[in-house]
């Protein structure tokens, strides 16, 4: 199939891709091969090592609960950053200077700077500066570091999204006399919403893996930390980091299929539930128009 954007593949194309596509599966599988030649060598495929995952005592005492906590930094990191980048980002599109600048500069300045270094701050202002138990303090921190960044860049992610829509819709709710504020809440948001899904989603999944970052350098309990714990404990460094990579892998593929799931329906809502109607279904809708109108005239006039 011919499109705008492309010319469909002629038979010579259809060889090359082919030839391609064996090329790196064979590559593919050599480098397989080779890792696990590797590994075996190094002794890191022998059960002993690969035991202790199929117990329940290492999922519940370091895997689960690790998980847990990097699940719970991850959300209360989200439910947070995202109505405030919402808010930055639509404060970066006012008609008054004195909001749109400060916005501006608050979004550029804590996109500028890295989240670890955001975590490292925070962690050292609810040491010195509150009354937050050591215990605590690593959750906030990492929080408090996700939020700032990820707002930042959400507050991108929602100004683009909603610029990305035709001006004509802004033009519509001004010719109607709609306010400023009601045509962003009413209209440009909800439009919005749907773009921006797949760019949030992939935030979320940022902030998924930017919880480990905390647990490298300020001690949170989350994932990657509590590996650590079970390689020391079991002596299966390689197998450990194997199993919790998986993990992260599963549970960001769940995110994505999650957001083009709910994409997908989103879009399906918006879409007219009526069919299109082409030149004569219109004129025979007309026509029984006036049959009914001349039938209720004739009945009118008995």
């Amino acid at each position: 199939m011919t499109s705008v954007l492309y010319d469909a593949p002629g038979p010579r194309a259809k060889r090359r891709n082919v030839i391609f596509s064996v090329v790196f599966f064979a590559l593919l599988a050599l480098v397989l091969w080779w890792v696990w030649r590797v590994m075996d060598d190094k002794g890191q495929l022998e059960w002993a090592l690969w035991k202790p995952f199929t117990q329940s005592e290492a999922w519940t005492t370091y895997l689960l609960p690790g998980l847990g906590e990097t699940l719970k930094a991850a959300a209360l990191a989200m439910v947070i950053a995202l109505p405030l980048g919402a808010v930055f980002g639509i404060a970066r599109m006012s008609d008054h200077r004195w909001v749109r600048i400060p916005a501006g500069a608050v979004v550029e300045f804590f996109r500028a700077i890295p989240v670890l270094l955001l975590m490292l701050f925070a962690n050292e202002f609810y040491a010195r500066s509150t009354g937050v138990e050591s215990a605590d303090r690593p959750l906030y921190a990492v929080v408090t570091g996700l939020v700032l960044y990820n707002a930042s860049v959400l507050a991108e992610v929602v100004r683009a999204g909603i610029l990305a829509l035709p001006k004509g819709q802004t033009e519509a709710a001004q010719a109607i006399g709609l306010r400023k504020s009601q045509t962003m809440t009413s209209i440009l948001l909800p439009q919005a919403v749907t773009a921006m899904l797949p760019a949030i989603v992939s935030q979320l999944v940022v902030i998924v893996k930017d919880t480990a970052l905390g647990g490298v350098m300020i001690g949170f309990t989350e994932l990657l930390n509590a590996r650590g714990t079970l390689a020391a404990n079991y002596a299966n460094v390689i197998p450990s980091f194997i199993v919790v990579a998986v993990i992260y892998i599963v549970l960001n593929f769940l995110l994505t299929s999650f957001a083009s799931w709910l994409e997908a329906r989103l879009r399906r809502s918006k879409r007219g539930t009526g069919a299109v109607l082409g030149v004569e279904d219109v004129d025979e809708l007309n026509a029984a128009e006036v049959g009914g109108t001349h039938g209720t005239g004739a009945g009118g006039g008995t």
